[in-house]
Formats: structure tokens, sequence, C-alpha cells
């Protein structure tokens, strides 16, 4: 057990600027929790290690959790992840684009790096990335993604390396291809630990942990910046004050310009929590960087050139932008919605419309409204539209309020299959429950009279509990039903056949509530 968790959470800490410290309310468990990553949102991922729910169980190393802030700013309880996760020990590195997310694996005694693509508040798996080196590393690497999702930085050990564990930084050459890491050399690097790198490209300023500088007492926050064009060629780090104490500091990431999450060990026991401060504070951060006596060695793979890196005013998605001056910053105006609508398969721009729902009735506003303006008229659905396609639902809260708004669109054409997410049944009957199912099963309805030659096969599914022909016959009761809406309204009886199978295929694990409530879903696929 994580000594004073509980204590933690009745009361803040204070610094040695009396600046008021706190853990992340709801966030943090009497488990190690780190690698806190923003992926904006409101939302926060992180590593939470050996909780019960865990794929792997308590001895599970590390799965993947999520934290989100609501309108209040307060931060939610901490939901795990079971589709970002695995029973090895899973890092979040961080959103490649708007559309993926980078995880990397300790699986098996070895590690690796997989792509996740996002469609509405799910994760789906897309594929593991070639990234030559990973192997050469001891196991328990950590690392980000740095914000436009061209550069990754890493933290581990490997022969040859500087210290215990280095910093390392790699390149995207190609959609799954990167570079071999490159060692930062040994401005970045000493004798001890290096460990939770972040880098804001906009300042070319690498936030670091280290245990290695004079007078460390345990991993304080260190901040660099990179001169010239060379990966090892650094300024003299400086000691982040504000945020250092005489526990261990790591993985700082970056909410808002004045806003900031990271982890801290204060305890003997090792464990970690997710710190950040009561009330947001000007960032005092390191700005007068000198020199450093340590002269760049030449690297043994090509150095990643700083004109690779891209703007992050282009980018919607990762950490926010770092400010290195303390100066007050307005409060920014609310902007309307953006929308990126996009074949699911192709992962390309396809034209698009917009219909905005009360309950079940349309409502006119424009494409690009204020979230504000939608929740103020009781708005609480929008369906998106394209020729074709699937129809797409999202509930206002999905909708992003900075940054792009993704939406991916299935083609209904034959072999594709699309997930009724919001179709919805009582506790153990075939009965449709609930106004967002018939408003779902209505709108398909309607997709369905307009598209006179497609022909679907719906598909129920359950989890695994209980007995296996009760739930076969369930699951075939639900598409019956789902079928028999449909043709209440018009849709020809002969174009909808049904199946019904149970828990024999599952998309998640069942091993968890949150896998066993993915299992329980219907399906439709095109088959002409």
């Amino acid at each position: 057990m994580k000594a004073g968790n509980t204590m933690l959470l009745a009361f803040c800490i204070s610094t040695g600027f009396t600046q008021q410290l706190k853990s992340l309310s709801g966030a943090n468990s009497p488990n190690d929790d780190t690698n806190p990553v923003w992926i904006g949102n409101n939302t926060l991922l992180f590593t939470r290690a050996f909780h019960p729910l865990n794929l792997g169980g308590k001895s599970d190393p590390g799965d993947i959790w999520m934290t989100q802030k609501n309108q209040n700013g307060e931060w939610g309880e901490a939901m795990h992840r079971p589709d970002l996760s695995s029973t090895g020990y899973d890092v979040p590195l961080g959103l490649e684009d708007v559309l993926t997310l980078l995880v990397l694996r300790t699986e098996n005694g070895s590690s690796s790096i997989h792509q996740y693509s996002k469609f509405g508040q799910d994760w789906n798996y897309l594929r593991k990335v070639n990234f030559p080196g990973l192997s050469g590393f001891e196991l328990g690497l950590t690392g980000r993604v740095v914000q436009g999702g061209k550069l990754i930085f890493l933290s581990g050990k490997k022969p040859g390396g500087v210290g215990n564990e280095d910093i390392y930084v790699s390149e995207k050459t190609g959609v799954i291809d990167w570079t071999e890491p490159l060692n930062l050399g040994k401005t970045i690097n000493g004798t001890s630990q290096e460990v939770g790198p972040h880098f804001d490209p906009e300042s070319n300023t690498l936030f670091y942990s280290s245990s290695s500088h004079a007078g460390a007492t345990g991993k304080d926050i260190l901040v660099a910046k990179k001169l010239g064009d060379s990966w090892q060629s650094w300024s003299r780090p400086e000691k982040w004050e504000q945020i250092s104490s005489r526990g261990s500091e790591s993985s700082i990431t970056f909410i808002s310009k004045e806003e900031v999450v990271w982890t801290s060990t204060q305890n003997n026991d090792g464990f970690a929590d997710l710190m950040t401060f009561t009330q947001p504070v000007p960032l005092e951060i390191p700005s007068d960087f000198q020199p450093s006596s340590i002269i760049a060695e030449p690297s043994p793979v090509r150095s990643v050139s700083s004109d690779r890196i891209p703007s992050t005013s282009t980018s919607s998605a990762t950490d926010a932008a770092v400010p290195i001056k303390n100066e007050a910053e307005p409060t920014m105006p609310e902007i309307p919605i953006s929308w990126l609508v996009m074949d699911a398969k192709l992962k390309i721009e396809i034209p698009y419309s917009i219909t905005w729902l009360r309950g079940n009735q349309p409502v006119i506003f424009p494409n690009e409204s204020l979230i504000s303006a939608l929740e103020n008229a009781k708005v609480t659905t929008v369906k998106i539209s394209s020729k074709n396609y699937f129809p797409a639902f999202l509930s206002v809260g999905e909708l992003m309020k900075k940054g792009k708004t993704v939406v991916l669109m299935t083609k209904a054409e034959t072999g594709s299959s699309v997930l009724l997410r919001d179709v919805n049944f009582k506790v153990g009957t075939a009965e449709l429950e609930g106004e967002i199912t018939l408003t779902t099963l209505r709108e398909l309805s309607e997709f369905l009279l307009e598209n006179t030659s497609i022909i679907l096969r719906i598909s129920g599914h359950t989890d695994n509990a209980g007995d296996p022909n009760l739930n076969k016959e369930l699951s075939m009761e639900r598409a019956a039903s789902v079928r028999k809406y449909l043709v209440s309204n018009g849709v020809s009886f002969e174009r909808l056949r049904i199946s019904g199978w149970g828990g024999t295929k599952p998309i998640a694990s069942n091993s968890t509530e949150a896998g066993r409530a993915k299992n329980r879903r219907v399906e439709l696929t095109v088959e002409n």
C-alpha cells in the first residue's frame, strides 16, 4: 500500500515558494501512478501499476488509465482503459496526430511501440510501428511524443550509455517508420538517472528528471535549451525550483500555459502520485540558459535536424505549448467547433452535412457553432451524414472545444461493418431502451430508405458471463428487436438478416467490466 496516500488527498502540500500542491482528486490510488500525458479534450492518460483491475491483476506492472477535468476544473475518478492496455507494462507516449495515439509496451521480455486510432471515445488498435534499436534497451523504457508527432524522446538503459538511464531521441521517417534512438550526450545525461523527457519544439526546451546533478536529494526537474542543429548540443541544465522537492519529481506534462501535472514520490515505498498546483499559478520556468562546457560528440547515427520539427501552431491535440517567459495571458474567447470528417478506412476527408438534434427533434444551428450556445439551447446530439456512408452520431459533450472534432465515417459497401454504439437494451432482455436508442434506429431507417439497394446483416453479441446457450438466444432476440423496429419504420423485411453470436466473438477482454461492456453490442454488416 502507498503510505499516507489518503492523507495526500485530504490536504495540500506546500512548496518552499508557498505555492500549494495537491494530488489529483480522484486520479490517484494506493498504487503507482506515473507517465502522465495530456492529449487534449480535458483528458489525461497515465500508467497505473499493480491495480487489481489491470489486465494482469495485482502483479501487472502497468496499464493505461485515464482521468478527465470537468467544467469546474475538477479531476474526475480515474478510469481503466483496457482497450489501450496489455498484461505487460504500458506507457502512453502521446498523440502522433489528431487521430493516432502511440503506446510503448514492454511484454514477454521485449519492448515495442504501437499505434491506436481514435473513434468517438474509443481507441482501436492499428499496428506495431518499425522502431529499430528498441531491443538494445533493458526493460522499463518510458518516453513522450513531441507535439506535432515527428519526434519521440525515450528514457532507458542500454550498453554504451552515459549513466544508468539516459535520454534518447528518434525521428519519424515514414507512416510507421522511425530512426534508431540517438543519445542526447553528456550535457543532458549524467552518471545516474535521467528520465521523464518532455520537449517543447517552439522554444527548443527539454524538461526532464535527473538524479545526476550536484546537490540532488532525489530526482529533480531540470530544464535545458537546445543549441544549434545537433541533438547533443545543449545549454547547461537548470533546476526548476518551483516544482522540485526533497522527494523525486518526474514526467512533467503541460495542460496549459499555467497548469502542469507531474509525478512525485515523497515516501520511501517508491510509489508515485500525480501532482499539480491547487490553483493555476505563473510558472517560474528557468529562462537564463548558459552554454555548457561539454562539447557535443559526433553521433554514430544521423542527427535529427531541427528544421524537421513542425510548428506547434498547426497541432491541436498534444501537450500545451510551454511558456518560458512569465507574461500574463489573456483569457481566450470560446472558438466555434471545427470539423474533420474522414473515411475510416482511407483516412481521407469527405464531404458531409451536419444535423443538430434536441432529443429527436432537429434544430437549426450553423456547423461551426459555439458549444456553449448548443448547451444553452438544450441541443443533445449531432448527426454527421455523408453520401454512401453510415450516419454517425456524437453527443454535444464529445465535441472538441479546442482543435478539430474528428469523425471517422464507415462507407456502406459490401463487407463493411459498423457498431451501433448508442443502441441499448433493458438489462437481460431484448427490449429497446432510451431515447438515444430510438433516435439512432430512426435515423438508420431513413438512411436505409434512401439507400434501397443495401442489404444488412444485424448481429447481436453478448459477453461470456452466464449460460452460453442463453447468451446466444438473447443476442438473437436483440438483433430481431432491431430488425422489428427498422421494419416498423418502412424498411423491407427481406433486406434485413439477423444473427446471434452470444459471447463467441468478443472484441475486448471479458476479464474487466469495461471489456464486457464493449462485447455487449449490435453490429451491422453490408452483405450485397
